[in-house]
């Protein structure tokens, strides 16, 4: 099962300070829904451990996640892979940034995210849905943050 979803959204800060947050992990992953820990493997790869709950699969997602796109104040993109309790995922983000008149900069993002395993079919359909709430809750989080 694939997951696509996009938008985009502008905020008060200047290209540099939201690349500076979009590229460092320890800022926007305690913004992820149902966030428990994570870890710094190295400047482009970490590891992040959320809970995840739909039906009655219940337990800890970890995902391995690595920086693999950059280019200072234009864009980022990260790609995971991770095993999720009834099966396992494969992600990626991109956000590109525009510079808009008066310090104010626009996030072009898109994310894709594959699931795999029994988890698709013991969800009862409920994994689209959650998958797109959950990414509205990191992206209202990411702008409250970068407010």
């Amino acid at each position: 099962m694939e997951i696509k979803l996009a938008g985009d959204f502008t905020v008060e800060k200047t290209p540099e300070e939201v690349y500076s947050f979009l590229v460092d992990p320890s800022r926007f992953c305690p913004l992820l829904p149902d966030f428990q820990s994570m870890e710094i493997v190295d400047a482009k790869n970490f590891l992040v451990r959320v809970k995840v709950g739909i039906s009655h699969i219940r337990g800890t997602a970890a995902v391995k996640m690595t920086l693999v796109e950059e280019q200072p104040t234009k864009q980022a993109a990260y790609e995971g892979q991770g095993e999720i309790p009834g099966g396992s995922t494969t992600l990626r983000a991109h956000f590109q940034l525009e510079d808009v008149p008066g310090g104010h900069t626009r996030v072009i993002w898109s994310g894709q995210s594959s699931v795999l395993g029994h988890i698709i079919s013991l969800s009862g359909g409920l994994l689209e849905p959650l998958g797109k709430k959950n990414v509205q809750k990191l992206i209202d989080g990411l702008q409250k943050a970068l407010a």
